[in-house]
């Protein structure tokens, strides 16, 4: 544990502009930990749950099928059971439109504040500089500050250290503001492909039962 007090001691030469610099790092810790955790819980297996809604639609049994995408609880399960409940292709698919239009803003959730710890973080570090700098200068100015190089020398470690956290943040959080990004993306693809994958077997169910009520003509 000795570690952890060094360490926060360290930080603390940063200067007052640490404060809002540690407030930005346990947001974007808790953010980027909460978003983890949500789009992991959003990205399913698609392959398997549409394949197995496709092999329950071919036999005819379309509410275990609504029933198989409800239990799986992702966003394309909810997209796939919306348009199952729906009369025909056409209304289906502006069901699962829909559907895939509720399920952006939750993809996309909180990662603005991510995007503005990015662009915050380095311009407190520059902020600590500043004020480090300023100072160091203010020290100089005195009578006593040449013979004092230890008050000297803190006013640029405050700078020095404020820079670099505001720095080290900001690439952490950029990586996994990234990360999170393409996740996200890749969520809204999958509805996507899946959704008219859908349509299009809904569609050529209906065709084979006007072929089989015309044959049966």
């Amino acid at each position: 544990m000795v570690w952890l007090f060094n360490a926060f001691d360290f930080l603390c030469k940063g200067g007052p502009v640490m404060a809002p610099l540690m407030l930005c790092s346990i947001v974007s810790i808790t953010v980027i930990i909460e978003r983890y955790v949500r789009l992991k819980q959003a990205d399913g297996d698609s392959v398997s749950l549409t394949a197995r809604v496709e092999d329950l639609l071919a036999l005819g049994k379309y509410r275990e099928a609504i029933h198989t995408c409800e239990r799986d609880g992702t966003p394309l399960g909810n997209m796939l059971a919306s348009g199952l409940k729906c009369s025909d292709a056409r209304q289906a698919e502006r069901c699962m439109e829909e559907q895939a239009l509720k399920a952006m803003p939750e993809a996309y959730k909180r990662l603005s504040i991510l995007d503005t710890i990015v662009t915050i973080a380095p311009l407190l570090g520059l902020l600590g500089t500043v004020t480090g700098m300023i100072r160091s200068f203010h020290v100089i100015s005195t009578k006593t500050g040449l013979g004092t190089p230890t008050a000297i020398t803190g006013g640029v470690a405050e700078a020095l250290i404020a820079t670099a956290t505001g720095l080290a943040i900001a690439i952490v959080t950029l990586v996994a503001y990234n990360s999170l990004i393409e996740r996200a993306k890749i969520i809204m693809s999958e509805l996507e492909t899946y959704g008219t994958r859908m349509v299009n077997t809904l569609s050529s169910g209906e065709e084979w039962k006007h072929e089989a009520k015309a044959v049966g003509a």
